[in-house]
C-alpha cells in the first residue's frame, strides 16, 4: 500500500490533487531564486496576486502542518505587499534574501540551543 494515498492520509481538501500542488507552490515560495523568477513574470498579473491572497489558508494549523518549510509562509505574508513583489524584481534583493536564510540556518541550532538554555533560567 502507498503510504501517501487518500486512505492513509485523510487530507483536510477532497482535491488531493490540487492540494499536493498548492503545497509544493507554497513550499517554493521559501526559495529567493523562485520568488525573483516569479517577480519578473507573474506579480503584475492581477489574477496572480489574488492566488497569492488565496493561498493564506496554509497558514491556518490544519493546512500549515503539512509545510516542510514553514518560513514560506513568511514570504506569503510580504508577497501581499507591492513594495516587496516590486522589490524582489532586483538581483541585489534576491541576494539578501538568500544571503539571510543562509545565516539564519548555518546558525539555527546554536541559537536554538541558546534560547533554551536562557528559557531554562
Amino acid at each position: 500500500s502507498d503510504c501517501c494515498d487518500e486512505e492513509t492520509i485523510k487530507l483536510p481538501v477532497p482535491d488531493s490533487v490540487r492540494f499536493q500542488a498548492e503545497l509544493e507552490f507554497v513550499q517554493c515560495l521559501a526559495n529567493p531564486e523562485y520568488l525573483h523568477y516569479l517577480s519578473l513574470r507573474y506579480f503584475e498579473d492581477e489574477a496572480f496576486i489574488a492566488y497569492l491572497n488565496y493561498l493564506q489558508y496554509w497558514k491556518r494549523p490544519e493546512y500549515a502542518k503539512f509545510l516542510l518549510f514553514p518560513h514560506c509562509l513568511f514570504f506569503l505574508d510580504l508577497l501581499q505587499d507591492d513594495k516587496f513583489r516590486k522589490e524582489m524584481k532586483h538581483i541585489r534583493t534576491k541576494e539578501l534574501i538568500w544571503e539571510q536564510q543562509f545565516h539564519f540556518w548555518r546558525h539555527y541550532q546554536r541559537n536554538r540551543q541558546q534560547q533554551a538554555a536562557a528559557d531554562q533560567t
